[in-house]
């Protein structure tokens, strides 16, 4: 996308859509909220994002899937590559003060049965994150249906481990995520 002040302010919009969604879910997200957080102008909001809050949301989940997906770099084995994101996840869910949650579950239990296009940004979000995996974990030695199992259960996992670490103040959740993924992933 070129740099220009369109894009820059859609990008904000997008931006600040989605630190909104971490908050305040995205059912709590009003879009009057989400032009004000980004310093936008009104009709900006509908001129970037015709489809409006469905629209705005579906970027972003992109949005979030994008920066999960480059959080830690793929180098090592998937133990470690995992170890290190689940070591992410708790120093940043311990930074905000359990307030960040992964917005792509979020938007999943708020709007996946109420709306097909924030479902199917969740879902290719989630993919997103699986097919990586498998592929390492293929590339470390696994026969391809088992490592989209684990790769799929291993998401599970640490998607369900961040909605305890907020809900328990605890980055436990997470520890325990990790020491049970370790030997599994190898």
């Amino acid at each position: 996308m070129a740099d220009t002040k369109g894009a820059r302010t859609s990008a904000r919009l997008v931006e600040s859509m989605l630190e909104l969604i971490q908050t305040h879910g995205y059912s709590g997200t009003g879009l009057n909220t989400v032009v004000g957080h980004a310093n936008a102008p009104k009709g900006s909001l509908y001129f970037h994002f015709p489809g409006g809050k469905e629209a705005l949301g579906e970027k972003a989940i992109e949005l979030a899937a994008d920066r999960f997906r480059t959080m830690v770099p793929a180098e090592g084995s998937p133990a470690e590559v995992v170890g290190r994101v689940l070591t992410a996840l708790a120093r940043l869910i311990e930074e905000h003060d359990y307030q960040l949650g992964c917005p792509v579950s979020v938007v999943t239990l708020e709007m996946g049965g109420q709306s097909d296009r924030l479902r199917t940004a969740c879902a290719n979000a989630f993919e997103s994150w699986v097919a990586p995996l498998a592929a390492h974990l293929v590339a470390y030695g696994r026969e391809p249906s088992a490592a989209r199992s684990l790769a799929t259960a291993t998401v599970s996992m640490v998607e369900g481990a961040v909605i305890m670490a907020r809900a328990q103040r605890s980055v436990t959740p997470l520890r325990c995520a990790a020491d049970t993924l370790r030997p599994l992933l190898g």
